[in-house]
């Protein structure tokens, strides 16, 4: 019996050794995957992070840090499901254990991947949990992140749909604009917050994001105050990055303002740093602004030296979007000096380069630009074959003269060819109502797919109750009175069973959170955390996140819309469409005016 006793004692001894080492392995290494993120390898780190979920540990707090440093982590390396994996499960755990710094950090983190993902209205739950949270504990620096992270998400949010349409900072739809504000108002609260705490780098970023929300609202003063603060501390910190991109930004702001020249000297102090950081994509987008602004200023000698900067970079990292830009200046640019031999070259490659990428905008532009040129230098051109030829024929050039002429009277005075419904044929009243009739009764069969066909020995069949508008008295009885079924007991079974699952899928399973590893005593202390977190009152948002990070599931399967054409070397904060409206009428200065005797075919 005492062998027994001493043998039952060795196993347990055997047993706590190896989880003991068990548990100092997961957080070795852990550590060091910690380590070798903050070195910047976090490639690396993850390694050592997936074999501390390996090893596994019993430690929940452990384990939460590691699902946090994980997600981060991902994060980091944009591979944001990952990411978003980790730190929903670090908020299921946090949650469970009642954890409520770790539940708000959490929300942040997946508020912020939520956020990057496009997920807009998760992400303004979790950033709002994460907030409330920290203003219950009385935790400023985590009030001021989660103000921040809300601007972020409003940001985001209004400048998302901003860039998928044509419009200017300014020009913006009211939903939009009210996004955008509601940026604003989070990042001056964070900004209070930081100045009171002494974060000097809080507020320099929050300077730069505030500064670049007034630019999309059209507040290009405040966003000027704004870049001019964040210029400021950016030079405190030696932040050179940061340096650069106030310049950039403030060049932005006063080029709306009209200031051209306080804008060059701003996108030239941008290309003195891109040179220093050796970034040549940013050296590019800079002298593509400077030669856009010298476009503006009329002096277009310097316009085109840096537009032909942009293109060397450009073809260098093989920037297809970016030379076709390029050649596109370039073409405006030596047309307003008068040298259509070299803007034909340009607006020639243009088109080359609109083709090979697929740009359509770009094509037609260029087609447009050629058209034009033509016209001024008396030239035949065949898009066939991208070959110009002068035509010898003057008749023949002539006769297309007027061609061109009538086809664009026409164009312009479409407006008056208007149908009314008065001068529509007795025929194409009859088609119209034949079309409506097809039209609706194909609309009206999808609701049909979802009615319930009754049987023929029920009172009411789908069709009478379908067509009635006011349901008979005797309807408003109970559903089974009128449903007899030898099978209806089975059907509610089953109906109810589909049902209960929904619930099912909301629950937090310890088995699905990956590197837990629990014993029986520890499995009851755990589900004690769960119940005793659950006794407490439950507020709708947590629920809120969990229903909303369920149901973007299907999301992430939804093909997501082509996102606009975009070059490395083209900024990103590009005044594109105000160059564009400053040269639309040049061209057309450079138009022949024909006689007044000469006619098209649609004149009258």
């Amino acid at each position: 019996m005492e062998e027994s006793n001493a043998l039952i004692s060795m196993r347990e001894d055997r047993s706590f050794h190896v989880r003991y080492r068990m548990e100092a392995s997961c957080l070795e290494l852990a550590l060091e995957g910690e380590r070798l993120c903050k070195a910047g390898d976090c490639r690396a780190g993850v390694s050592f992070f997936e074999a501390a979920v390996q090893v596994g540990t019993e430690d929940l707090k452990t384990l939460s840090a590691i699902y946090s440093q994980l997600g981060n982590a991902y994060f980091y390396l944009h591979e944001y499901a990952k990411a978003l994996e980790y730190h929903h499960h670090d908020l299921t755990l946090a949650r469970t254990i009642g954890d409520l710094l770790g539940e708000a950090k959490a929300s942040g983190n997946l508020g912020n991947t939520l956020k990057v993902l496009g997920n807009f209205e998760e992400a303004i739950v979790c950033c709002q949990r994460h907030l409330d949270i920290s203003r219950e504990l009385n935790d400023k620096v985590g009030e001021a992140r989660a103000l921040y992270n809300l601007g972020n998400v409003y940001h985001s949010k209004g400048k998302n749909v901003a860039s998928a349409g044509t419009h200017d900072p300014g020009e913006l739809p009211d939903d939009v604009k009210n996004a955008l504000q509601k940026a604003a108002n989070y990042y001056e609260e964070n900004l209070t917050i930081v100045t009171e705490l002494g974060d000097r780098a809080a507020q320099g970023r929050a300077f730069g994001n505030l500064g670049n929300t007034h630019y999309l609202l059209g507040n290009f003063r405040s966003a000027v105050l704004a870049h001019e603060q964040r210029l400021l501390i950016a030079k405190e910190f030696g932040d050179r990055s940061a340096e650069r991109r106030a310049y950039s930004n403030l060049g932005n702001a006063h080029i709306f303002l009209g200031e051209f020249e306080t804008a060059s000297e701003y996108y030239k102090r941008t290309l003195q740093l891109a040179r220093q950081l050796k970034d040549r994509a940013v050296e590019a987008q800079a002298c593509y602004s400077l030669g856009n602004t010298y476009t503006l200023l009329q002096d277009y000698e310097k316009a085109i030296d840096y537009h032909l900067k942009h293109l060397v970079i450009a073809q260098e990292l093989n920037d297809k979007i970016g030379e076709g830009r390029a050649c596109w200046s370039l073409g405006n640019a030596y047309t307003a000096l008068g040298n259509h031999s070299q803007a034909m070259h340009f607006v020639e490659r243009h088109l080359e380069v609109s083709r090979e990428v697929g740009d359509r905008s770009g094509e037609l532009t260029a087609r447009l630009n050629l058209s034009d040129l033509q016209m001024v230098l008396g030239l035949s051109y065949s898009t066939n074959n991208s070959m110009m030829s002068e035509s010898h024929a003057a008749d023949n050039s002539m006769n297309g003269t007027r061609q061109r002429v009538g086809r664009r009277h026409s164009m312009e005075n479409m407006e008056l060819m208007k149908l009314t419904p008065e001068k529509k044929s007795s025929r194409e009243t009859v088609a119209d109502e034949g079309f409506f009739d097809l039209l609706s009764r194909f609309q009206s069969n999808r609701m049909d797919d979802q009615r319930c066909c009754f049987q023929e020995k029920n009172r009411f069949s789908a069709a009478s109750v379908a067509k009635s508008s006011t349901p008979p008295k005797t309807m408003r009885k109970s559903f089974s009175t009128y449903v007899v079924s030898p099978h209806t007991d089975e059907f509610l079974d089953l109906l109810a069973s589909s049902q209960s699952r929904r619930l099912d899928d909301q629950r937090a399973s310890f088995s699905n959170l990956p590197g837990l590893r629990l014993n029986q005593h520890d499995s009851q202390s755990v589900l004690g955390h769960l119940m005793a977190s659950n006794n407490r009152e439950l507020d709708d948002d947590f629920f809120d996140i969990l229903i909303k990070c369920q149901g973007s599931r299907l999301d992430d399967q939804r093909c997501a819309p082509p996102s606009p054409v975009k070059g490395p070397t083209v900024p990103d904060e590009d005044f594109f469409s105000l160059i564009l409206r400053s040269q639309a009428k040049r061209m057309d200065e450079q138009r022949v005016h024909l006689p007044s005797t000469i006619k098209g075919p649609n004149s009258s």
